[in-house]
């Protein structure tokens, strides 16, 4: 078990705790990188209490790697047994979760088990941001493409990876991609290139998470991610902000505001065809949508904030694909990186 924890001092104790009685696990390695908060005295304390639990320092973070890269692959390094569990470290694993997966790994011979985890959502940001991501990135990257070995579609989420150690080592491990910023979904592209077998699952069941404490957070995590999720494509992703205004925003945009012309100048008429089709269109979308979130463990009634969620995560793949274009910088937790464009 393999965790990067960098300033995690609100989130440390709980995936810790959360993996103690795991039954498969036998070493809990924090990787602590560089942390200027209170995540080395916290782990300090625990290790009283969890036998299972290392700590690793990063003193320095060497010229090429990427904090996280880094951190991971020190981990890889230590840790001992013929499977390695990289999470991160604002994941909560579910009792017997760890004991289940591995058996199936096991009885379907896969090389590499990848959860998609179940997402906490307590804000009115992430309820509209969040579900809407995964349910995109549910289309990108179909679970069934990615498990089929006849597929070429590669996928893993950072946040639980399971991996036969000789296949995570022929693949080259986290430093052939140390300067990958999705990282987790170059390394299994390597692995199914290679002939490993992947199992991508929604994971809402196994393991949650709560990704982002802050809209500022959330606002610079999904900066960094969405472009290279959108596999760099300048097109496809303004064809998804297209679609997401056109489709999602604006029915309900116009409905709203034909309602309060409707009710401010009592006309009637085309306007209220026009109000009951807008309607109409909307109410469908987000039935469309709550479906879909259905599927990924998530509350179909967080389908209301569609709107609202389209509105922000259209800016957010603009903001991304001007970090990755434009300015071709990416900041990340006190550290900045330079892009490939």
């Amino acid at each position: 078990m393999i965790i990067p924890a960098r300033n995690e001092e609100a989130n440390i104790a709980r995936v810790v705790r959360s993996l103690e009685n795991q039954p498969e696990i036998c070493e809990i390695l924090v990787v602590d990188d560089q942390s200027a908060d209170r995540t080395a005295e916290i782990l300090t304390a625990l290790k009283t209490e969890v036998p299972l639990l290392r700590s690793l320092r990063v003193d320095a973070l060497p010229e090429g790697w990427l904090g996280k890269t880094h951190a991971v692959a020190l981990g890889a390094r230590e840790a001992t047994g013929d499977w390695l569990l990289f999470t991160d470290a604002d994941t909560q694993h579910l009792p017997g979760s760890l004991a289940e997966l591995r058996q199936r790994a096991e009885n379907e011979r896969v090389d590499l088990l990848s959860l998609s985890p179940g997402q906490e959502t307590r804000t009115w940001w992430e309820k509209s941001v969040i579900p809407l991501v995964f349910v995109k990135l549910a289309s990108l990257y179909n679970f069934d493409e990615v498990s089929d070995p006849r597929s070429p579609a590669a996928a893993s989420n950072g946040q639980f990876i399971l991996v036969r150690r000789d296949a995570y080592e022929r693949s080259g491990g986290h430093e052939g991609v140390k300067a990958e910023i999705l990282e987790d979904v170059e390394l299994a592209r390597r692995i199914k290139a290679q002939g490993g077998k992947l199992l991508f699952l929604p994971g809402a069941k196994w393991v949650r998470t709560r990704m982002y404490q802050t809209f500022a957070g959330m606002w610079r995590g999904w900066t960094k991610n969405l472009y290279l999720l959108y596999r760099g494509s300048a097109s496809k992703m303004l064809r998804a902000v297209a679609s997401l205004w056109l489709l999602d925003l604006f029915p309900a945009g116009a409905f709203l505001a034909a309602w309060i012309w409707l009710a401010f100048t009592h006309t009637g008429g085309v306007m209220t065809l026009a109000a009951l089709g807008l309607f109409l269109a909307a109410l469908a979308r987000q039935w469309s949508y709550s479906r879909a979130l259905g599927r990924l463990g998530f509350d179909p009634a967080l389908a209301s904030y569609q709107p609202m969620g389209a509105a922000l995560l259209g800016a957010l793949m603009l903001s991304s694909l001007r970090a990755h274009r434009g300015t071709r910088n990416i900041e990340w937790k006190g550290r900045h990186y330079a892009t490939k464009g």
